[in-house]
C-alpha cells in the first residue's frame, strides 16, 4: 500500500514539474524569473473568438461553408500522387462550396478527376471550372466545387471578368449560386469572384479589384451579395482601392493563411451591409490537426492553408427575414 502511494505521489509531481514547464519558462541563471510562456499563434488566434486554425466541417444548421484553397501549381504532377489527391478530396468534402486558384494543367480532365474522387465517399459535387488565364506561357484556372446537395448554381450567370486593359494577369471567375434547403424566394443567394492576385503586381491588382467589384454589383444580375474571396497576396491591412469601398470588410483578421503559419494571404471580402447573411464564423481549417498530417504533408499538397466562412441560407440572415434588395448601386 505504502509503495503505491508512493508511486502515486511520484507521479503526481511528475506531472506537475511537465504541467508548470509547459505554461512558464525561467529565467536567468543568478536570479530566477518566472514568466507565463506567450501563447503560441494557434491559441491567441483561438482567443480571438475566431475559430481558425483547429476549425473543422462541423457547422451550425442554416449555415453553408463557403472556402477558398490556393492549391499551388494543381497540376499533372500532384495529381499523379495518390496521397495529394485523397488529402484534397476530403478538403473539398469540408465545405459546401469552395473556390480554387492556381490550376496548371493543360490536361482538362484533372478537375473531373478531382470531383470523381471527391464524390466516392457517396458525396454529391459538382464543378464549375474557367478558361485557362495567364499573359505567359505559365496559364491557371479558376475553379468552384460545390455540393448538389446545399448549393444550387446558375451557369448561365457564370462568367469571366472582361479586362480590356490588361490589368490583371488573371481576370477573376464569377458565379451565381443559391443555398438549397430554403423556398427559393427566401434562400440566401450570391455572387462569389474567384480571385488569384498576381504576386510581383500586388499593388496594381488590388487597386483593379474595386473596379471588378462595382462591374459584378452592377452587371444586370440585380445580385448585391458579392463576395471576392481567393488569394489576395496580402493581409487584410492592404487592400488599397478594394478595401476603401465603403462598408467594405473581411471575413478573417489577424489570422495567417500559408501552411508555415508565417503570412496572411488569402481572404474573403464582401460589403457588410448588402451581405448580412454572414454569421460571423470564419477560420483557416489547419489539415494537419484535422486530418492528423505531418506538416511535411500538408506542404506536399501547397503553401497555403484553406480558408472559410459561414454564411446563413436564408436570405436577410434569419428566417421569415427576407432582406429587400437595394439598388444594384448601393454600396456607391
Amino acid at each position: 500500500m505504502r509503495r503505491m502511494l508512493a508511486l502515486l505521489l511520484f507521479l503526481g509531481i511528475a506531472v506537475g514539474v511537465v504541467l508548470f514547464h509547459l505554461v512558464f519558462q525561467i529565467e536567468g541563471l543568478d536570479k530566477v524569473f518566472i514568466r507565463r510562456r506567450p501563447l503560441s499563434p494557434f491559441a491567441r488566434q483561438a482567443a480571438s473568438g475566431q475559430e481558425g486554425w483547429g476549425a473543422s466541417r462541423e457547422r451550425v444548421q442554416d449555415t453553408i461553408r463557403i472556402g477558398s484553397y490556393n492549391i499551388e501549381v494543381f497540376g499533372p504532377q500532384k495529381a499523379s500522387q495518390p496521397h495529394v489527391m485523397d488529402v484534397i478530396a476530403r478538403t473539398v468534402r469540408q465545405f459546401d462550396l469552395l473556390a480554387i486558384q492556381e490550376i496548371r494543367s493543360k490536361d482538362q480532365s484533372l478537375i473531373p478527376q478531382l470531383v470523381r474522387q471527391v464524390n466516392t465517399s457517396g458525396a454529391h459535387y459538382g464543378y464549375l471550372l474557367g478558361p485557362r488565364l495567364g499573359r505567359t506561357h505559365s496559364k491557371e484556372q479558376y475553379a468552384y466545387l460545390f455540393n448538389t446537395k446545399t448549393i444550387d448554381v446558375d451557369r448561365e450567370a457564370t462568367y469571366t471578368i472582361s479586362d480590356p486593359h490588361d490589368r490583371m494577369h488573371r481576370e477573376p471567375f464569377v458565379a451565381l449560386f443559391r443555398a438549397r434547403g430554403p423556398d427559393p424566394k427566401e434562400a440566401f443567394t450570391f455572387k462569389l469572384v474567384n480571385v488569384h492576385v498576381d504576386p510581383d503586381v500586388v499593388d496594381e491588382e488590388l487597386n483593379a479589384l474595386d473596379d471588378v467589384y462595382y462591374a459584378v454589383l452592377n452587371d444586370g444580375d440585380e445580385e448585391d451579395d458579392v463576395v471576392l474571396l481567393g488569394d489576395f497576396n496580402t493581409s487584410e491591412q492592404r487592400m488599397h482601392q478594394l478595401g476603401s469601398v465603403p462598408e467594405m470588410t473581411v471575413a478573417l483578421t489577424g489570422i495567417t493563411t500559408n501552411s508555415l503559419g508565417t503570412a496572411a494571404y488569402d481572404n474573403l471580402v464582401f460589403h457588410r451591409r448588402n451581405t448580412i447573411e454572414f454569421v460571423g464564423r470564419s477560420g483557416v481549417l489547419d489539415l494537419v490537426r484535422v486530418f492528423n498530417l505531418t506538416s511535411q504533408q500538408v506542404q506536399e499538397v501547397s503553401d497555403h492553408l484553406p480558408i472559410w466562412a459561414d454564411f446563413s441560407i436564408f436570405e436577410g440572415g434569419g428566417r421569415g427575414r427576407v432582406a429587400a434588395r437595394p439598388p444594384s448601386n448601393s454600396a456607391q
